[in-house]
C-alpha cells in the first residue's frame, strides 16, 4: 500500500493581506430525482404482491399509494436535476460571487461537466447565475465523454472497474449487511408474506433507499413510521460502508482513491499556471458526481474523508457520506497572493475552510508547501 511521507513543516504566518487570484472548484450536481426507478419499482412490486395475498398492512397500503405517486411524478425525469438542485447551484454561485467579486467581474470562467444531464444542468445553473450577477464575465463551458477521465474515472479506469467487479469489497459489506440490516421494517408493510429473513432484510433496504431519495425532491421522508432510530442508523451505516469501500481508499485497496489521480494532477497543474501568470482563467469550475468527489477527497487525505481500518463496522463513526458529499458538495482550492508576491492556498470543503495537511491546523499554506503535499498524494506514475 502506498504511504505518504510525513508532511513538511510549515509556518502559520502569512505575510500581510492576502488577495484571492484564482479558484479551482470541483462540485457534485445538486439535488435530483432518484437516479433510477429501481427501488421504487421493487417496492411497488413487493407491496402489490403482499396485497394480492392479503398480507399487506395498513401502513403498507399507504406506502403503496406514495410509491405509485413517486413513480408517476418521476416519469421521464429519473436522475434529472430538480428545482431544489438548481437552487443549490445558484446559491453556491451567488456566494462565490459575493466572496470573490473581483475574480468574476472582468474575469474569465471556464466550466466543464460530465456527460450526465444533471451535471450539465448544474453547470449551466451555476454559470447562468454568475452571468446574472455580473455581465462583465467571459465564460466557456464543456460537457461530454471527453471529460470522463476527470469527472467519471469510475467508468473509464479499467483496473478499477475490474476490481469493483470482483468480490474483494463485498465480503466486509455482506458481513455488516447480514448482521445489521433489520427485518422488522419490511414486516411493518408486508406482514408475514416473506418467511425468509434475508428477503425481509432486502426489502427493508429497498424501503430505506426509497425513503432516502425523497428529500432530494423536497418531499419529506417519514422514516419514523417504518424504522426505529436504531434500525434507521443500521441501514444508513450499511449503505455508507458500500460507498466507502467502492469510492474511498481502504485497507482493501487504494484503487478507489487513485482513480482521482488525473483530476488532482489537473488541479495542481492549473494552479501552477495561475501562479506563473499563464492561466487565462480566474475561476475553473468542474461538475461531477458524489463518485467523483469521494475518491478525490480520499486521495487528498482530507479530514473526515480518509479513514483506514481493518474493523469495517467502525467506518460510520469516522467516514460519513452525508458530511462528505451531500447534494451540491464541493471542493474549492482558492489561491491567494500576498503583498510581497507570495502565493498561498486555502482549501474549502462544502464552502468551509479546512486544513489541507494531516496533523496540522494551518488553513493558509504557502503554495510550494501545499503543492509538495498534493503531489505526494498522487499515484507514483502521475507525480509532477
Amino acid at each position: 500500500m502506498r504511504r505518504l511521507t510525513p508532511p513538511l513543516p510549515c509556518s502559520n504566518r502569512v505575510d500581510g493581506t492576502l488577495t484571492p487570484v484564482f479558484i479551482n472548484h470541483v462540485g457534485r450536481h445538486g439535488a435530483r430525482f432518484p437516479s433510477s426507478a429501481q427501488n421504487t419499482t421493487l417496492l411497488i412490486k413487493a407491496l402489490v404482491t403482499a396485497d394480492s395475498v392479503g398480507s399487506i398492512t395498513p401502513l403498507g397500503r399507504d406506502l403503496l399509494k406514495q410509491a405509485r405517486y413517486i413513480s408517476e411524478y418521476c416519469r421521464n425525469r429519473w436522475g434529472a436535476l430538480d428545482s431544489l438542485g438548481m437552487a443549490e447551484q445558484r446559491g453556491i454561485a451567488s456566494r462565490m460571487f459575493r466572496t470573490y467579486p473581483r475574480l468574476i467581474d472582468g474575469g474569465k470562467v471556464s466550466a466543464l461537466s460530465s456527460y450526465s444531464p444533471r451535471c450539465i444542468m448544474s453547470m449551466y445553473e451555476f454559470t447562468h447565475q454568475l452571468s446574472r450577477l455580473n455581465h462583465n464575465v467571459e465564460m466557456t463551458t464543456s460537457s461530454g465523454k471527453q471529460n470522463s477521465p476527470l469527472m467519471r474515472p469510475f467508468n473509464v479506469d479499467t483496473e478499477y472497474i475490474d476490481w469493483r467487479a470482483s468480490n474483494a469489497w463485498e465480503e466486509p459489506y455482506n458481513m455488516l449487511y447480514e448482521t445489521t440490516v433489520p427485518a422488522a421494517p419490511a414486516r411493518k408493510i408486508v406482514g408475514n408474506m416473506l418467511t425468509d429473513s434475508s428477503l425481509n432484510r432486502e426489502l427493508s433496504m429497498t424501503l430505506y433507499s426509497f425513503l432516502a431519495s425523497l428529500p432530494a425532491m423536497n418531499i419529506p421522508a417519514d422514516f419514523d413510521k417504518y424504522f426505529t432510530r436504531e434500525e434507521l442508523n443500521a441501514c444508513w451505516a450499511v449503505d455508507n460502508l458500500r460507498l466507502y469501500l467502492r469510492y474511498s481508499a481502504s485497507t482493501l485497496s487504494t484503487l478507489p482513491a487513485d482513480i482521482a489521480g488525473e483530476l488532482l494532477a489537473n488541479l495542481i497543474a492549473t494552479t501552477d499556471r495561475a501562479v506563473s501568470g499563464q492561466s487565462p482563467q480566474t475561476v475553473m469550475l468542474r461538475f461531477g458526481h458524489a463518485e467523483t468527489l469521494m475518491p478525490l477527497l480520499s486521495l487528498m487525505r482530507l479530514r473526515g474523508c480518509y479513514y483506514m481500518t481493518n474493523y469495517f463496522d467502525t467506518t460510520a463513526l469516522h467516514w460519513r457520506d452525508f458530511d462528505i458529499v451531500p447534494m451540491g458538495a464541493n471542493l474549492q482550492m482558492i489561491l491567494f497572493k500576498s503583498k510581497k508576491g507570495n502565493y498561498y492556498l486555502r482549501v474549502d470543503l462544502n464552502e468551509k475552510p479546512i486544513p489541507l495537511m494531516p496533523n496540522s491546523d494551518t488553513i493558509y499554506l504557502p503554495w510550494d508547501t501545499a503543492r509538495d503535499y498534493l503531489n505526494r498524494c498522487l499515484p507514483l506514475h502521475l507525480q509532477l
